[in-house]
């Protein structure tokens, strides 16, 4: 099995491709085991979809690989802690796992309780939180000049 830190820096790196067109840094990947299922970052701009989260867009996109609404077995790596929205997706999509690097204490689900997911999801934090935090700031930076 690859390490947290493997599979997050994929999803740091979709990050920095959301970033490099405009969009809120924030990637995603999926994976069951050690099989990569889906891979996002955040469209919102390009779509003109609020709802198009790449948690989302990642839950969408293994649910249809796998053909199951549940993704049980699966672990969600995921730049910034989900919104409300996003950790409801994934509470129906019941994943088994749910890393994020870096904590959102405006807008992220922990600032609700009971807890936003489902009771059987594993919640694991930290990994590459500097460097998601460090690319968060730089893009938030660079629109407010």
């Amino acid at each position: 099995m690859k390490p947290h830190h493997y599979w997050m820096e994929k999803a740091l790196q979709l990050a920095r491709e959301a970033a490099r067109l405009g969009e809120v840094p924030v990637g995603a990947v999926l994976v069951c085991g050690d099989t990569l299922i889906a891979t996002a970052h955040n469209r919102t701009e390009s779509l003109q979809d609020p709802t198009a989260h790449a948690e989302m867009l990642c839950i969408t996109a293994a649910t249809t690989h796998l053909r199951s609404k549940y993704l049980h077995d699966c672990t969600l790596y995921v730049t910034l802690e989900p919104c409300p929205m996003c950790a409801g997706a994934l509470s129906w999509a019941q994943i088994g796992t749910l890393v994020y690097a870096a904590p959102d204490p405006q807008r992220g689900f922990t600032r609700f309780q009971p807890s936003l997911l489902h009771p059987k999801t594993q919640v694991l934090t930290g990994p590459l939180a500097t460097e998601a935090l460090t690319l968060l700031k730089a893009f938030f930076q660079e629109r407010r000049k």
